[in-house]
């Protein structure tokens, strides 16, 4: 049985003035704690994580899965949204991800994603990391580890992006509704960084920029070793949300799957 994952990171958005800073350490650090804990992890970072890689690596891990086989996606960077032509998101809106080259190639829709997830074979397990978009507010946790200065939202309007005339006329944020790509039975999984209707957001701990979300899922994974996923999701709530970070990291999955052991 093996354990693959993928990590991508994208800090630098050419053409957009929206770029970020924590991203690609996002990406690094996923990568050295799945490679700890027996992994083959590839990474693509900034200019390597264009669409057409993305969708490649993607399509190159689940081609070749096989039964019994974990995989992992872990995603740090912009989500963006365009209007729905199909028909089939009730917010008439399709959620994306944001490849580096978005301004010439476009991003990659939830409805992308979910034509590759799809191509799995029977007995194959995924988990999807998301540390990106949107935003809420509350006030508890711990912010004794955040440096000083304004956390950014991990969010692309359209309009950044987006050919002039184009764009849609009433920007909205949403967080990306990756769930359809995921199978309700088995062993399948989303670990997200915040609510639909929330920001995940671009922040720094001890001097060094990563996710909110990352940073405190790796920091309760190492302190606190929890045994199944629901336990990890727990870990997290105790730090997120918080006053200056107002995000409510997910858990999706069935019942079975959230009480499986972590990363096995």
């Amino acid at each position: 049985m093996a354990k693959r994952a993928l990590c991508i990171g994208i800090n630098n958005y050419p053409g957009t003035d929206s770029d970020l800073s924590g991203c690609v350490n996002d990406a690094l650090d996923w990568s050295a704690t799945l490679q700890s804990r027996g992994f083959t992890v590839t990474t693509l970072l900034d200019e390597k994580a264009t669409r057409s890689a993305m969708v490649n690596a993607i399509s190159g891990l689940i081609r070749d899965a096989r039964p019994g086989d974990t995989i992992i996606f872990t995603y740090s960077g912009h989500g963006t949204w365009v209007e729905d032509t199909n028909g089939d998101e009730p917010d008439g809106r399709d959620e994306a991800l944001c490849p580096q080259d978005i301004t010439t190639a476009g991003p990659l829709l939830d409805d992308d994603i979910r034509v590759l997830f799809d191509q799995r074979g029977a007995g194959v397990r995924l988990l999807l990391i998301s540390d990106s978009c949107h935003s809420g507010s509350v006030t508890r946790g711990d912010e004794s580890d955040l440096d000083p200065g304004g956390p950014r939202p991990r969010y692309l309007p359209p309009a950044a992006w987006m050919k002039l005339g184009t764009e849609p006329a009433a920007p909205r944020a949403s967080a990306m509704n990756l769930i359809g790509g995921m199978r309700r039975t088995g062993g399948d999984l989303l670990l997200a960084g915040c609510r639909d209707d929330e920001y995940s957001w671009d922040t720094g701990f001890g001097g060094r920029p990563n996710g909110a979300f990352t940073y405190y899922a790796l920091k309760t994974l190492k302190q606190d070793n929890p045994e199944t996923y629901d336990a990890w999701h727990a870990a997290i709530r105790r730090y997120l949300p918080s006053t200056r970070l107002p995000q409510e990291p997910q858990l999706f999955g069935t019942r079975s799957a959230r009480r499986m052991r972590v990363f096995e």
